[in-house]
């Protein structure tokens, strides 16, 4: 299954999701929800540009001037990597500091990516063993 695929069943499992609160809970839960997993989501998609970046990057190596371009990609990778983490961080604290989303409310949002990374593992596990060709 693409990364393609994966980020469209994350956006589906947000949906239902984000309805499943307000059908269950209030309307204020399923914000928070919605919020949770746009986070999610969208980190997800940064970092599956960034890594196709990188691969790319090291894809194209060949002579030792190239080595250096190399380094310098790994060093923006990761620093890249690292000011995502801090603006999801910031991005969070104030929205729980000023009770502007549900916090378990935010966390079912922020694992939508974790359902869609789990119940694709599954998907393709099961098609392996059960598919008779092993």
């Amino acid at each position: 299954m693409s990364l393609h695929k994966m980020q469209v069943m994350s956006w589906v499992y947000l949906v239902v999701l984000t309805l499943g609160a307000w059908i269950f809970h209030s309307a204020f839960f399923s914000w928070s929800v919605f919020v949770g997993g746009v986070i999610s989501i969208l980190s997800f998609w940064v970092s599956h540009n960034d890594v196709t970046k990188f691969f790319g990057t090291l894809a194209s190596t060949g002579p030792m001037a190239e080595k250096e371009k190399v380094k310098k990609s790994r060093i923006g990778y990761i620093v890249k990597f690292w000011v995502r983490i801090v603006i999801i961080g910031i991005v969070l604290l104030v929205l729980i500091k000023y009770e502007k989303v549900n916090i378990f409310g935010l966390i079912l949002g922020l694992s939508t990516v974790v359902f869609t990374v789990t119940i694709t593992a599954v998907n393709v596990a099961w098609r392996y063993f059960f598919s008779g060709r092993r």
